[in-house]
């Protein structure tokens, strides 16, 4: 629709100024920063001014602007980060956060935290304290290491510990190790942006201890073993003995480190699910350093634990590196309440929601599946083919690899409403309820759903299935 620049020019006259659109907004009671408020508003006025000019736009203008930015203004108003139902079954779901915390836990820390703590203060002594003693002595006691560290996340845990030994020195490492994982992290990758040169040995299938041997020099500043977390290379293979590795790197004076990725602390092959070694088992192994994810199997909040050796981890320690990636208040009373659940390498307490959802039975899955359709309308059990079925999952984040975990399902499907406008309409319900799509089917996994979030559950599936 063509119009001349007078016209335009008078139709733009309609839109209310911006200081006349924020008394408007204000008045919704919105609990919005005035800066936030103000670039909404601008941006939304620069939409109308945009389609007013390209002629999609000719009256109304001010009754259009204000509906716009009451949607607008009362969508932002919500907070951006909220709680979910996990129903993809994957209980370490990157996505989703990883590992779950117990609603006691954070409680408890909030209490403990507020509104000053005692994070770099020894209050016996009256001096200034260290972060890391607050977690230091549980690491060590449960993984038998003689000292440890704390940082944001496990690869910058292999930053600092890869920076630390071989800063412009070389780093051997097996082919086979050298993994990705989500978000495009290479090993190769954080090995030079740490400073380092990477010298790898063997084949993707193949190494052998001669391979390392042949590679050592008076460059060398570190022997890297990385834990193929995420995949299995099965069939003509063959590694190294790890006990070998770390008696080779003695005899030539080179500390020995070893990425673990996920680490686990509690024999899961007792429950049913597959054996991985535990951290303690690589410690007695004689390995110099090892890091692993607080956020996965130990089922805490986001870190990178460094363990090992009294001397190598004090040399971690004073990297300056170490000042940037260090962890907060918040996080390092997290993980201490976290490792206290663990009472034995066989016995965690019922607060770590990581290891009681990964060890729920089938039992307890079927009987809350049936619990959840008694209170469901027949109606809608029939018209949406609503059924409990068996499905399989995974723990997620590269944890426990291969390993297809049983569980159960709600399967729905509608005859004339597609899955993925079932699927969207959980998702944007007042608790999102973030489910799969598999073979045309709707799926919403139990294994990562809490017993108090199932009155929830079925409210959002009653308003919306409907």
């Amino acid at each position: 629709m063509s119009k001349s620049n007078q016209n335009i020019r008078e139709i733009l006259k309609n839109i209310p100024s911006i200081d006349h659109l924020i008394l408007y907004c204000n008045k919704l009671k919105v609990n919005l920063p005035q800066v936030y408020l103000k670039n909404i508003i601008i941006n939304q006025v620069n939409l109308i001014k945009k389609e007013i000019i390209d002629g999609l736009i000719e009256k109304d203008i001010k009754k259009n602007i204000l509906q716009r930015l009451e949607k607008e203004v009362l969508l932002n108003n919500k907070n951006s980060l909220n709680a979910v139902i996990n129903g993809t079954g994957i209980i370490l779901h990157t996505g989703l956060g990883r590992a779950p915390i117990s609603k006691k836990i954070l409680l408890d820390v909030v209490n403990r935290i507020y509104p000053y703590s005692n994070l770099e203060y020894d209050v016996s002594n009256n001096s200034r304290g260290e972060r890391n003693n607050h977690v230091d002595y549980l690491i060590n006691s449960i993984t038998g290491s003689e000292a440890s560290i704390v940082v944001n996340n496990n690869a910058a845990a292999v930053m600092l510990a890869l920076n630390t030994f071989s800063n412009r020195k070389e780093v051997i490492i097996s082919r086979g190790e050298l993994v990705e994982i989500g978000g495009s992290f290479r090993i190769p990758d954080v090995i030079k942006k740490a400073n380092c040169k990477m010298i790898e040995v063997g084949t993707t299938n193949k190494t052998h201890l001669n391979d390392y041997k042949k590679v050592i020099s008076k460059k060398t500043g570190m022997i890297m073993i990385a834990h193929t977390s995420n995949y299995k290379v099965v069939g003509f293979t063959e590694s190294v003995d790890i006990k070998k590795i770390v008696q080779l790197a003695k005899d030539n004076n080179i500390p020995t480190f070893f990425d673990l990725g996920s680490g686990t602390i509690v024999d899961y092959s007792k429950y049913g699910l597959s054996k991985e070694k535990l951290v303690k088992e690589y410690i007695d192994m004689g390995i110099d350093i090892i890091s692993f994810s607080g956020d996965k199997l130990i089922g805490g909040p986001q870190t990178g634990i460094l363990c090992g050796k009294n001397k190598f981890i004090k040399k971690i320690h004073s990297n300056s590196m170490y000042r940037a990636l260090r962890c907060d208040k918040l996080t390092i009373s997290l993980l201490e309440s976290i490792l206290r659940t663990y009472i034995n390498d066989s016995e965690v307490d019922k607060n770590n929601l990581t290891f009681n959802l990964l060890t729920r039975s089938i039992n307890d899955l079927d009987l809350m599946g049936l619990s959840i359709l008694k209170q469901i309308d027949e109606k809608i059990i029939n018209l949406y083919n609503i059924k409990l079925v068996d499905s399989f999952v995974e723990a997620g984040s590269g944890s426990l690899p291969i390993q297809n975990i049983n569980s159960k399902a709600l399967q729905i499907k509608h005859p004339n409403i597609s899955v993925n406008k079932l699927s969207q309409l959980l998702r944007n319900s007042e608790i999102p309820i973030i489910g799969y799509i598999k073979d045309n089917f709707l799926y919403i996994d139990l294994k990562a759903i809490l017993d108090d979030q199932i009155e929830s559950l079925i409210k959002v599936l009653k308003n919306c299935l409907k």
